[in-house]
């Protein structure tokens, strides 16, 4: 008998699971007979009782394992034979980066079987529960995962092809779920696609994806994709999970009617595609924006989300179903990876709920949801806790005087306490443990915080103002960082190992480098880990500048590490603004359009990094002094005959300024409204605009060699302007509200 001590397919499932086998090791067994035979015979004996099955011969227990496995052959996924760490085709097997030791050494496994594993420990448990009135509607882990059986037959019924995408074009739902994962067990790309974006940028997303079906999530998204309807070769059939079709369209399919379109397909006809996939192939597309401002789908493999979900989970110490059911309010984008690997994928892995907030929820609806359901965990972008904050001191300024004081005592205590634990001194004084019994519960209770042990922000820098507001009412609000191209989180702050400022320390697993350090230590942040993408779909160029030779992923980003190994970020090395919001936007497209749209302008700089909306910072074409280069007041000719045009006598930038000339205000407001017009999203509008003195030049310091905008240059000079872009975060720019030049 010859002995294979590395488990192998099946044996290898079983050895991780122990369901066969208690805390013994599995041996998988040839035909053969040796003279370790008795040896064998004894311990396949005792495994025997130790299973409680009664003692017998042992090579009938040995053909019955033998049986089992044979049996369950066809669920044995292939061998990986992926050969290179990145690709960009939609078939392509990566090459994963496993480990010999710790959690990059657990077995890769698929979407199904992670789902597969969690309807069996946790099939009677509330997965997914969604408003319908005043009643929650929900769904165990054993119904959504027939439901999703059920669209995975839908679309396979419909014609998807393998590795071609599922867009999904709407506000978070049960649906929205069961569409993706659907999508995945049918052997296609789940794609999101945000609700804001444009018909143009839709096309864009489902031409590039070769989407075979789209998913809306009512008329209005529906009336973007019939816009682009012809221009989409490969789009079979639209789906409308909301509200009733208004107009019976060939191949435009309600809800219900799609979930019945399956029902010919066989279970043994979809479990055929699920057994053809494998860890290390695509299943998920995330579009993100680049600094050209041409979209780019990150291409997830079943591994990059299966492993970093049991890596993030266990990092954030996510209670096991059984346990203590962990709870999450799905409200943020899921077209983001943020919202998928949280929402979807962290709560298949740990048998958490997910509640669906309503549509408004960041219109002002979130908190009500917040305190219905009283998350256990609670994900929030920049702008999110930010608006809290802003909420809080509205209501506390209105207090009388004697809960400001005590407020703000408990506030002091709160922050310096909070503080003093990052440093290691766990201790609860006295004052703390009043100001807790005071305030601090009757602010959790106020936003639905009451049992939330993490809350976490990500997908864009939050300021310190915040995070220590937070602090000193007790709610500490932890940092995570990555990417779309890291599967979501890459390092992560928990209670036990957190620092003011720092987006926390690398998951187990995957490794950090910072690359070309400066004296300060600091450089770009790259990453290595199985959560690392597969590459750039049909873009190889960009995908071989974001992972080098070594497989090692170039964020982009510049960061340190202190003597500790926490992960400051200190700037960007692109020109990437990521909003608030956590949205990314590249400002070039932006300022380009605005130079084409408005013919006087002769440089605009977008503001918006960390800030609620953006601003553009806007020069008139003025003559220049021959000799130094310096910019002059006068305007050019071609500027002072569109003055002409427009009922406008100036000549100069000082004239302009100075009277507030309404015509050339109006005009440079029409331009902004026709670019913002074209803009892909809500979030890539321009809200306010300013005039500046002066045009940019090479002497004065604003542009480099080639003309190129020195940005952190012009931000130094111009920090008064830019500040009164956000002091009235209300009003926008008007030519009858123009922004005083200072």
């Amino acid at each position: 008998m010859s002995l294979i001590t590395e488990p192998v397919g099946q044996a290898a499932e079983i050895q991780q699971s122990n369901t066969i086998l208690p805390d013994v090791e599995v041996l998988v067994v040839s035909s053969e007979r040796s003279s370790t035979n008795s040896d064998v015979e004894s311990r396949f004996s005792d495994a025997a009782q130790d299973c409680g099955v009664e003692p017998c011969d042992a090579g009938v227990f040995i053909r019955l394992l033998q049986k089992s496995l044979r049996d369950e052959a066809d669920d044995v996924p292939q061998p990986l034979v992926g050969s290179r760490l990145c690709g960009t085709q939609r078939d392509f097997e990566v090459k994963l980066r496993m480990e010999s030791s710790g959690l990059a050494a657990d077995p890769p496994i698929t979407v199904h079987q992670m789902f597969v594993e969690t309807v069996t420990k946790y099939g009677d448990y509330m997965a997914l529960a969604s408003k319908q009135g005043d009643q929650w509607k929900k769904l165990t882990f054993k119904q959504y995962y027939d439901e999703c059986r059920n669209a995975a037959k839908s679309f396979v019924k419909l014609g998807l092809e393998r590795f071609h995408g599922v867009g999904i074009l709407g506000f978070n739902s049960p649906e929205w779920f069961i569409a993706d994962i659907g999508a995945i067990l049918a052997g296609g790309l789940a794609v999101g696609i945000y609700t804001t974006n444009s018909p143009e940028a839709c096309h864009y997303v489902a031409e590039n994806s070769e989407a075979n079906i789209l998913v809306v999530e009512n008329n209005k998204q529906l009336q973007k994709i019939l816009q682009i309807q012809d221009q989409l070769p490969h789009l079979k059939a639209i789906v409308q999970y909301k509200d009733e079709v208004k107009e019976k369209r060939p191949n435009v399919y309600t809800w219900a009617d799609f979930m019945q379109v399956g029902r010919s397909v066989s279970d043994s006809e979809l479990d055929e595609i699920i057994a053809s996939q494998k860890p290390n192939q695509c299943c998920t597309l995330v579009y993100t924006s680049g600094t050209t401002g041409k979209p780019k789908g990150v291409m997830l493999s079943h591994d990059n989300l299966t492993w970093t979900a049991g890596v993030a989970g266990n990092t954030v110490n996510l209670r096991a179903a059984t346990d203590s059911q962990e709870s999450v309010i799905s409200y943020l984008p899921l077209s983001h990876i943020a919202a998928q690997m949280i929402d979807i994928w962290l709560s298949i892995k740990c048998g958490g709920a997910t509640y669906f907030a309503q549509p408004d929820a960041l219109k002002g609806s979130l908190v009500n949801t917040m305190r219905e359901v009283r998350p256990t965990a609670f994900m929030g972008v920049p702008r999110v806790w930010e608006k809290m904050q802003e909420k809080m001191k509205t209501v506390g300024a209105k207090s009388s005087t004697v809960r400001r004081k005590v407020a703000s005592w408990a506030k002091d205590v709160g922050l310096q306490t909070n503080l003093n634990r990052m440093n290691g001194n766990m201790s609860q004084p006295l004052n703390f443990r009043v100001a807790k019994k005071l305030v601090f519960k009757r602010v959790r209770k106020a936003l639905g915080l009451s049992r939330c042990t993490k809350c976490y922000t990500g997908a864009a820098p939050i300021t310190k103002d915040t995070i220590e507001f937070f602090l000193s009412l007790n709610i500490p609000v932890y940092e995570l960082y990555g990417m779309s191209e890291s599967s979501g989180p890459h390092t992560i702050s928990v209670p036990e190992s957190c620092r003011l400022s720092s987006c926390g320390k690398v998951m187990p697993g995957c490794k950090t480098l910072i690359y070309k350090p400066d004296s300060d230590s600091c450089g770009e942040i790259c990453f290595w880990g199985r959560h690392v993408f597969m590459g750039y779909l049909n873009m190889e160029d960009k995908t071989e500048e974001s992972i080098d030779e070594e497989g090692w992923l170039h964020s982009g980003d510049l960061g340190k590490h202190d003597e500790d190994g926490f992960l400051y970020i200190t700037g960007r090395i692109k020109e990437l603004i990521i909003t608030a919001g956590g949205e990314n936007i590249p400002p070039v497209p932006i300022e380009d359009a605005i130079k084409e749209q408005i013919s006087v302008i002769s440089n605009a700089m977008v503001i918006g990094d960390k800030r609620k909306f953006l601003s553009v910072l806007l020069t008139l074409k003025c003559n220049v002094n021959s000799d130094t280069g310096d910019p002059l007041d006068d305007l050019t000719p071609e500027v002072t005959q569109f003055c002409k045009r427009i009922g406008s006598k100036a000549t100069k930038v000082s004239e302009i300024l100075a009277s507030k000339d309404r015509d050339v205000f109006n005009a440079i407001q029409e331009g902004i409204n026709r670019v913002n017009e074209k803009a892909t999203s809500n979030a890539q509008r321009i809200q306010k605009w300013i005039i500046l003195e002066k045009d940019f030049s090479i002497p004065g310091g604003e542009l480099g060699p080639t003309m190129k905008l020195k940005r952190p240059v012009i931000m130094k000079m111009y920090p008064d302007q830019i500040d009164d872009f956000y002091k009235d975060a209300i009003t926008p720019t008007t030519p009858d509200n123009p922004l005083a030049t200072k």
